[in-house]
């Protein structure tokens, strides 16, 4: 049943992202207003990395500092998606199949993957929620009776 289901059919289009140069605050404000954990980094319309959740809260200033809090949070502003980006990115392609992408996630214990065209430009993001989305929608319509 799994077998034959493309990327294209699940992944989540448009995707949202920042390029390098973007401060870590604002990557972190994006995340926060759209409900996300991870954004692709783009220059030049190409994939070059990727920033997640996870990489902000390392990125975030400790409270066990002598700075205050108006220099911490200007250091911060200054620390560019650059600085703490994971790269080189996993990608899968529109047309890979669902089943490879979700093992690919799962050998590497990662959430997300960029889906990306042969140029490497994004085209949208495949996470773990949308596998969800389809397993339970697959069900549903496995269970819905055909008369």
């Amino acid at each position: 049943m799994l077998d034959n289901i493309l990327v294209r059919e699940w992944m989540t289009s448009p995707v949202l992202s920042v390029s390098p140069n973007t401060s870590i605050s604002s990557a972190h404000q994006i995340m926060k207003e759209n409900n996300i954990r991870r954004l692709p980094v783009v220059e030049d319309d190409r994939l070059v990395g990727i920033i997640t959740l996870g990489d902000v809260r390392e990125a975030s200033p400790s409270q066990a500092t002598a700075l205050s809090i108006w220099e911490l949070n200007y250091l911060w502003a200054q620390l560019t998606v650059e600085k703490v980006m994971s790269q080189p990115v996993l990608t899968v392609k529109p047309d890979d199949l669902m089943i490879d992408a979700a093992s690919l996630m799962l050998d590497n214990k990662i959430g997300g993957l960029p889906v990306v065209s042969g140029q490497g430009r994004p085209l949208g993001i495949l996470t773990e929620s949308d596998i969800f989305r389809m397993l339970v929608q697959s069900r549903s319509k496995a269970l819905v009776p055909t008369s």
